[in-house]
């Protein structure tokens, strides 16, 4: 392994670079830096593979994780990922789990362009999330958006954070695969109105069904909060409201489940 192009082994966690990584379990760090962290080996590869940029790949020297990533070593032309070799302590450091995995990386943030929130013109289909708070919903929402081939997630206020570690893990390495922003909706849903989007809530008090809707045109889906649904400032920008039918006994379906089904029910629509 020592012939890869590793940095100096890191053993204590006083280490400066060791202090920084950690502090950015904390959103206000995140925040500030710009950066986050992604724990384990699905994550890691899953940001390698999709070009992601990384700061740093942290691994504990003392396992065979490293064995996974050798075709990734120094395979970034830019030279800008640096891979770090540490102890256990480190790696424990630098997480919020019990039981840590023995790699982590450093990523940067990428805020997405305009480009990803209109350019697809009249067959966008943002995922908008309006102080959904639990985040393996997040999570969840994210890797649905994914699949389903939605443009962008957008989330406003209220909304848990993105770069939270349990959100992060929740996504499956889904965020890599779909833009995600945060953003103030009462400035973004009346732009993507004025740009002819069709913003539409979700509600149990709904008269329309999502089966009855036409989904084939730039879509905005909006997702409120898992027990007060929509706050009362972001109802008032949607244009139509849709409930899930529901032939068996359940008063509602969780937020992540709805917004499943109405992602994939879009791009069945769409695929037809």
């Amino acid at each position: 392994m020592r012939s890869l192009n590793l940095e100096s082994y890191i053993e204590s966690i006083s280490n400066p670079k060791v202090k920084a990584w950690a502090k950015l379990l904390e959103r206000k760090h995140r925040d500030r830096e710009g950066k986050f962290l992604l724990e384990g080996v699905h994550l890691v590869k899953e940001a390698l593979e999709a070009g992601w940029p990384l700061e740093a790949v942290v691994f504990d020297e003392g396992s065979d994780v490293l064995e996974q990533f050798e075709t990734y070593v120094g395979s970034d032309e830019s030279g800008r990922t640096r891979w770090y070799p540490v102890s256990p302590e480190v790696i424990s450091k630098c997480s919020e789990t019990g039981t840590p995995q023995p790699i982590f990386a450093v990523a940067f943030k990428r805020q997405p362009s305009e480009v990803a929130l209109f350019g697809a013109g009249e067959r966008g289909l943002v995922v908008v999330l309006d102080g959904v708070q639990d985040p393996g919903n997040v999570g969840t929402i994210v890797r649905s958006a994914a699949a389903s081939g939605a443009t962008a997630v957008v989330l406003g206020k209220g909304t848990v954070d993105m770069y939270n570690p349990k959100t992060i893990r929740s996504t499956m390495g889904a965020l890599f695969h779909v833009p995600v922003l945060e953003a103030d909706l009462s400035l973004l849903l009346p732009q993507a109105a004025n740009r002819g989007a069709a913003v539409v809530g979700t509600s149990l008090q709904a008269a329309q069904s999502c089966y009855d809707y036409d989904f084939r045109r730039d879509v905005w889906l909006v997702f409120g909060n898992e027990g007060a649904g929509m706050s009362e400032a972001v109802s008032t920008f949607a244009h139509a409201n849709v409930i899930i039918p529901m032939t068996g006994r359940a008063e509602s379906l969780n937020v992540a489940m709805a917004a499943t089904v109405l992602l994939f029910e879009a791009q069945r629509q769409r695929m037809g």
